[in-house]
Order: C-alpha cells, then structure tokens, then sequence
C-alpha cells in the first residue's frame, strides 16, 4: 500500500474541504477530552460537593500545567513533520520522530521527579482552600506519577497529526474516554474514592490510549514511511533535535507561560472563598469547551500551513487562514447566544449549589469576550506555529503569556478594585494577543524567507 493512503497532501486541492475533513476527527478528539475532564467535574461536584469541586480543579490546573513541555515539544514536532511531507524528505522522518521520542520521554522522568518533590509547595502558591487541600493533594500526587503516559498520548499523536491523520488520534482518545467515565462511576462513585479516584481514572485511561497508539505507530511504520531502529532511539540526531528545541522552547513558553500565568490568576480568584474558587473550575471548563473547535482548526491548520509552506506555496496559507477565520467565528456566535439564554443550564451541568451559580451569573459577559477572543487567535495561531518561526512564537509567549495576561489581570483585579471579575477580564482580553501579533507579521512578510527544514 503506498504512503499517500496514510498521509494527507494540503499543498492541492480544495483548502475548506481539506480543512474539515482533517480538522472534524480532531474537533471530536477534543470534545471527547472535554467530555471526560468534565466528568470528573461532575462525577466529584455532585458526589463531594464544592470541597471536591475545589479539589479537582486545581489539581486540574496544576497538573495541566505540567504538560507545557509535552504540548509545546509536540505541537513543534508535528510542524516539523509537516515541513519534511511538504518538501518531500520522507526519508528524514524516522530519524526525527525517534529522536523526539527519546527526548520527551527522558523530560517526562525529570519533570516528574521534580514536581513530586515540589507538589506541597505548589498547593500552597495556588491558595488552596483549607477544606479541600487533601484532596487537591491527592489529585496532584497520582497526576504526576502518571506524567509519562501523557507525554507518551501527546508525542505519539503529534507524529500522526503531522502525517495528517487525524482519525487514528481520535479513535485512540474515544477509547480512552469511554474508559475514563466507566472509571471515574466505579472509583468515585461506586468505591468513594473522591479526587484521587478521578485523577486515578484518568492516568489509567490516558495509559491504555498511549499504549493502543504506539503499538499503531509500529505495526504500521512502513506505511507512514517510518522505518526505526532500535540505535535511532539511543543516539539521537543532535541536528533534528536542534531543530525541534528551537521551536518547541518558544511552544512551550507559550504553553506554560499561559498556564503560569492562569495559576497566578487562579489563585488569586482562590483567594475570594471555596465559591469562587469552585465556580473557577466550571468556568476553567467552559473555557475548554469554547476552545476545542478553535484548537482543532489551529492544529490542522497549523499541519497545512507546515506542508504549504515546505512546498513554497505561498498563496494557500492566506486561504488556510481566512477559512478557519470564517468557521471559529460563526462557532462564536452560537456559543454566545447559548451563554446569554441559558446561563444557569449550563451551571447547573456542574453544580447545583446556589452560591457557586450565583457567582457564575457575573461571568456571562466574560465567556463572550473568551468565545470571540478564541475565534480572533485560532487563524492567527495555526499561521504562527505552522510557520516554524521560532522568534515571533517567542514574543507571542511573552506577551500573551505572561506580560498581558498577568499584567491586565492584575490591573482590572487589584489595582482598579474590580475582583475576581477583573482577573477574569484581563485574563480574558489578553486571549486577542496572537490576533495582533499575526497580523504583523503576516504583513512583513518574514515568514516567506525563513530556512524550512
């Protein structure tokens, strides 16, 4: 069978049409993420209340925060891939891929070991409510040990989303989602294992879909191109793996910066009482919600801009980045018409603790801003990291990450008196970074010179 069966061409043909096709089973793989984090939300906010609540969300946010370098290294690694489809250098592929293998896979130990040892500490820096400290300490503690299994997901599917296949990874994540809510009804509920059994749930889910993948990857290696050796794994190629560390650092600045940035801004929001901080949690997952379509239309987009820009066809990556413009945008619209009629359905999903939907009701106005501001970023994003540019995902990490997000959290938060509603303001405002950094550098055009690999 020949490789043009297991991988996708975007350098021709129809860009909407390629677009949906490649980005659908990624908006499913998405929503089936969403879907069972959600379930631990629910599962733990009706069987324990807003203490259990509090608990999984911020071990939640801790524990995705530990991923930066998965997400960014990955993410940097599927560009690359699509850079060497598009500029016909399949014989590289094997090489690559096993190194960054290799490499994730010794980050993810050391990761490990040194977020173990730091887990009290981080608890503490995130103002976690007194009542649900144990809990959230438990999540933390299982998250972490199961670190590798994520690393593993995140690598492994990179490497088919970068031969744009976008099914196997879906399948992978429907098989691990389906586990995951069986295992959260039998831990949370049926054993009473509360916040642990949740995040116990998910490790063991996130292990089997790594594991399904990767035996995948191999039994079907030949017809991805792929042809490893064991040494190819042992004595990585000191080149490819510069290449890799020169996009994935800016990746996972951003990544982490983003979510360093939430941490500070959670914490502050934790701050205000075991209400808020349990409204976080359900509005953290709104946030993912809104996201999902945008991040699937920013990671096939993002693969089509790689391969157009391998094969010098300039003129495709403007189309590429109006079509995704016009389909997150119209995502917005129904997304917003939903939060305006349906605020305390939508609530009452997570919890149905009047004090939480009563905090929830003043963070209408800011779930429109972060439905638009994840429609204005989506093009814009899937440009920038399709690119390659390692630069410009630099400044994009600086500003959106940090300087913005932390800098207008603080400002509409502390100094203008605004609360927990100004945190989510800022932190909402500064999500239309990539849109203005994007345009600038689309209209210099620097990314029509850059070395390709």
């Amino acid at each position: 069978m020949t490789i043009k069966k297991y991988t996708a061409d975007f350098t021709d043909g129809k860009i909407f049409k390629q677009l949906i096709v490649f980005a659908t089973p990624l908006f499913f793989s998405n929503l089936l993420q969403i879907i069972y984090n959600i379930a631990d939300m629910i599962i733990v906010g009706q069987s324990m209340g807003k203490v259990g609540l509090s608990a999984v969300s911020i071990g939640g946010d801790i524990t995705h925060f530990l991923t930066f370098i998965a997400m960014g290294f990955s993410n940097a690694g599927q560009v690359l891939i699509s850079q060497y489809l598009g500029a016909k250098k399949q014989n590289k592929l094997s090489r690559f891929v096993a190194t960054m293998f290799s490499f994730l896979f010794v980050s993810s130990i050391i990761i490990g070991i040194l977020c173990f040892c730091l887990r009290v500490p981080f608890l503490h820096l995130m103002n976690t409510p007194q009542e649900a400290f144990s809990q959230a300490l438990d999540y933390c503690t299982i998250s972490i040990i199961g670190l590798i299994f994520i690393y593993g997901y995140n690598t492994a599917s990179a490497v088919l989303r970068g031969m744009g296949d976008s099914m196997r990874p879906f399948i992978f994540v429907a098989i691990s989602a389906s586990l995951n809510i069986l295992l959260d009804l039998i831990l949370v509920l049926g054993l009473k294992k509360g916040a642990a059994g949740a995040a116990l749930a998910t490790i063991i889910s996130q292990g089997v879909s790594f594991l399904f993948c990767i035996i995948y990857i191999y039994n079907y290696r030949r017809r991805y191109s792929l042809r490893f050796s064991w040494l190819h794994f042992i004595k990585w190629d000191l080149k490819m793996l510069t290449q890799l560390i020169k996009l994935g650092v800016p990746m996972a600045i951003k990544n982490a910066s983003i979510h360093l940035s939430k941490l500070c801004v959670n914490s502050w929001i934790n701050s205000y009482g075991v209400a808020v901080s349990a409204f976080s949690g359900v509005a953290n997952k709104i946030n993912s919600t809104t996201n999902l379509i945008s991040n699937a239309f920013n990671t096939a987009g993002a693969s089509m801009v790689g391969q157009n820009l391998g094969a010098k066809k300039y003129s495709r990556v403007k189309e590429i980045m109006l079509a995704i413009f016009k389909i997150t945008s119209g995502i917005a619209v129904v997304f917003s018409i939903l939060m305006i009629l349906f605020p305390k359905d939508i609530y009452k999903c997570f919890t149905s603790d009047p004090e939480v939907i009563t905090v929830g009701m003043t963070f209408i106005p800011i779930a429109i801003l972060i439905f638009w501001g994840s429609a204005a970023r989506s093009g814009m994003n899937a440009f920038i990291n399709g690119s390659g540019n390692y630069g410009v995902n630099f400044v994009t990490a600086l500003l959106d990450g940090i300087i913005l997000r932390i800098g207008l959290s603080f400002l509409f938060g502390l100094s203008m008196k605004m609360g927990y509603f100004g945190f989510w303001l800022g932190d909402a405002l500064a999500g239309f970074t990539p849109l203005f950094i994007g345009l600038v550098f689309y209209m210099s055009g620097r990314w029509k010179k850059q070395n390709i690999v």
